[in-house]
């Protein structure tokens, strides 16, 4: 699987000109526009940031209130290239369950690059990551004790099946405990601007691992531009020497132009899904990302993703069509 490259995120001539063609044509769908300054402190609208351009620095720019949001939860969107298309719902921290395993995967490439097809390091499994293969209510990987497993392959079992004790485990072999290791989780959050994120675990398994929807999108929009990353998180199956075939547990990636990134799902948080899609503008490919919070929670995990996969796909077929028609 192969991703357009992203256009760059300046101020050059050729974006003002893509992001304005993309308001315009959000703008002709929906039938409403709303206008915000540049830098997103004017207009109308909840937290709707307008791509730079002209005329004052003013652009038309969708109305948020237009568009297929869930009704449920909190939710931000963005197109690369162009910027924040909107929000929609209190951007409050809310558990965030197994989307932890996006940050736990970022942070283990920053300090262990690979290179696309490049296997890593071998990682022995210890003791406790196939202890934890046991443990109820957790979605673990069958790890078995003494095994080699590459870097790369924890990854794919981290990010495809979702695997907790996956994630510990690379928390202690990077940093030595899973507390250094949220550390390092939380001082890269920092980093990335995501004010309102704390980090307490590697797998999303604590309640007390929260974020918002802004936040999370930021996150993903940075990890969607590792090759390796993006490969996993758009990979549907894969089978591992000693485990098996695993499958990935994000459904969405069977809706047409999906291309990952990771859901993540208990009663507490909810459903709640990170997603990227790519969507013509004009003559160009560019990837919309998404981050839905917080569906249906405090009922069950299940029934929480579910709702999580069904808005998020309204969302995106309604935002694509009108670009597609555009293009």
């Amino acid at each position: 699987m192969s991703l357009s490259p992203f256009s760059p995120l300046s101020g050059a001539h050729r974006n003002r000109v893509a992001g304005g063609a993309l308001a315009l044509a959000l703008v002709t769908v929906l039938g409403v526009s709303v206008y915000g300054t540049a830098d997103g402190s004017g207009g109308s609208g909840p937290d709707v940031v307008s791509p730079a351009g002209t005329d004052g620095g003013r652009l038309p720019i969708v109305d948020s209130d237009a568009a297929p949001w869930p009704q449920d939860g909190q939710t931000a969107v963005a197109l690369e290239g162009s910027g924040p298309v909107g929000t929609r719902g209190e951007q409050r921290p809310v558990p965030i369950a197994s989307l932890t395993k996006v940050m736990t995967a970022h942070v283990i490439l920053e300090e262990h690059p690979l290179r696309p097809g490049e296997p890593g390091p071998a990682i022995e499994a210890d003791r406790q990551a196939s202890y934890e293969v046991g443990v109820g209510g957790e979605s673990t990987v069958p790890l078995q004790a003494g095994r080699r497993y590459s870097q790369r392959q924890l990854l794919e079992m981290l990010l495809i099946p979702s695997g907790n004790n996956v994630a510990r485990l690379l928390a202690r072999w990077d940093s030595g405990s899973q507390e250094a290791f949220a550390e390092k989780m939380r001082r890269t959050a920092a980093r990335l601007g995501m004010k309102h994120s704390t980090y307490t675990g590697a797998s999303g398994i604590e309640a007390t691992t929260t974020s918002t929807a802004s936040d999370q999108l930021a996150l993903a929009r940075k990890a969607m531009k590792n090759p390796v990353f993006r490969d996993i998180v758009g990979t549907r199956s894969v089978t591992i020497p000693g485990v098996g075939p695993i499958t990935n547990t994000n459904p969405l990636l069977d809706t047409p132009g999906v291309v990952g990134i990771k859901t993540g799902s208990s009663t507490p948080a909810g459903g709640n899904l990170l997603w990227a899609c790519e969507v013509r503008v004009g003559d160009t490919t560019r990837l919309l990302v998404g981050a839905v919070l917080h569906q249906r929670a405090n009922t069950t995990p299940g029934e929480g993703l579910r709702a999580a996969v069904d808005s998020s796909r309204r969302l995106i077929e309604g935002l694509r069509a009108g670009l597609t028609r555009e293009g």
